[in-house]
């Protein structure tokens, strides 16, 4: 019998124009982005630029879905007496919603654009139902809540709260801090995260040495790769020392219970990643949020497409409670990719040969079990032959920089490639 539960909004990140598109192509109701400036993504941000971002704002509504600034940066007074200024016209634009954390800026906001929507970034650490009935008294419209919940704490949320809008993150990195509030790229590098500059030292490659001959003395030191000689003691409290590496969010065997508490808001984390990374999870996340509501079980199937992008191994994070071994990743600092591996772009067609040309990613060769993603639907196939640029034929496309022609018969414009692994 179908899901009685209203429809949840898919959330997909977007740090370029070309990224936005993709995840609306696969799925996603709405994207985010930020300026640099005012946001904590500096880098792979393509929205620096009013022209790009009002370009971005346009063609969202155009295709009615929603497009969210992010502007949650915890700002020194500098920016604070620079925001208004710069703010007056991106909020001309008409974004959906400005996405915000500081309530300094916040008030301004308030002050100056009454009418403007505000959803409560989860750098604001939004832990619990009274702190939700606090910013909804000062005109939030929406509570994006902190990473450290439960399942039960939201649903008690959701009960207690009834009269507005909630929204969780089921995938993407999870920072060993509060909800993003990290200390340890501005120890090493002086790079702020809370000023949107991370350098995700969290997972860098660090070797852990006991602190003395006596290794009963429970004394241990952290040393990183490029920084040897430097030992670091590791401090631990009751809760645990979190200095290690996370593994990734994947909440998609939740998506059903999200649905059935009554989220409005399921939010894909990495704004800085791919638009192979935002098909693939837009993808995935459309497909368990539509079984959910049409009271289907989660097709497994998905699970492994998620395995195939680069990911540090996956945990479903404090939805359910774990032991700590299972939530930290001690053992490897690299990622992994388990199931398929993102090889190329098909870039054009060329009907009379019955060929596309593909922008090559990753080494293929002949013989390849391939998969077309695609947003009208994924197909498999073996590639039995390849072109290079030349028209020759040739057995291997060698990687990134090089562009090849595969057969493969429409529809399959506006696709991408990926390669089955089985290592």
């Amino acid at each position: 019998m179908p899901n009685a539960s209203r429809r949840p909004e898919l959330l997909a990140p977007a740090g370029s124009l070309a990224m936005m598109r993709t995840a609306f192509a696969f799925g996603a109701d709405a994207v985010y982005a930020g300026q640099p400036r005012y946001s904590l993504r500096v880098r792979n941000n393509e929205f620096g630029s009013l022209e790009r971002l009002g370009e971005a704002i346009a063609e969202a509504h155009v295709a009615s879905k929603s497009f969210y600034v992010v502007s949650n940066v915890l700002p020194h007074n500098a920016k604070v007496r620079s925001y208004l200024a710069d703010m007056a016209p991106v909020v001309a634009l008409g974004p959906d919603a400005l996405i915000m954390a500081d309530p300094g800026l916040i008030d301004l906001v308030r002050e100056h654009w009454p009418t403007v929507p505000i959803h409560l970034s989860v750098q604001a650490n939004t832990v619990n139902f009274a702190a939700v009935r606090f910013w909804r008294k000062l005109g939030i419209t929406r509570i994006i809540l902190s990473r450290e919940l439960s399942l039960d704490e939201i649903a008690e949320i959701r009960q207690e709260c009834p009269d507005i809008e909630l929204e969780v993150f089921v995938h993407g990195a999870l920072c060993i801090a509060y909800s993003g509030r990290c200390l340890l790229s501005g120890y090493f590098n002086r790079r702020d995260s809370n000023q949107g500059s991370c350098t995700n030292s969290c997972r860098w490659d660090y070797a852990v040495r006991p602190g003395t001959e006596d290794a009963a003395a429970d004394v241990w030191l952290l040393e990183e790769s490029e920084r040897p000689g430097e030992l670091m003691p590791i401090e631990e409290d009751e809760h645990g020392t979190y200095i290690l590496n996370s593994k990734d969010l994947r909440a998609i065997e939740h998506v059903q219970r999200l649905v059935d508490i009554g989220v409005d808001s399921l939010k894909i984390e990495g704004r800085t990643k791919s638009p192979y990374y935002a098909a693939r999870t837009a993808q995935s996340y459309r497909r368990a949020i539509d079984d959910a509501l049409a009271g289907h079980p989660l097709d497994p199937r998905l699970l492994g497409e998620l395995e195939g992008l680069a990911n540090r191994g996956y945990t479903d994070g404090f939805y359910q409670r774990h032991h700590d071994a299972e939530r930290q990743n001690y053992l490897r600092g690299h990622s992994e990719s388990g199931r398929s591996r993102y090889v190329g772009d098909i870039v054009r067609l060329d009907t009379a040969r019955g060929l596309v040309e593909v922008d090559v990613k990753n080494r293929f060769a002949v013989g390849d079990r391939l998969e077309l993603v695609h947003p009208g639907g994924n197909r498999e196939f073996i590639l039995d032959r390849m072109e290079n640029a030349e028209g020759m034929v040739v057995d291997v496309a060698p990687g990134n920089g090089h562009r090849v022609w595969i057969p493969l018969a429409e529809p399959c414009q506006g696709g991408m490639l990926a390669r089955f692994v089985t290592a």
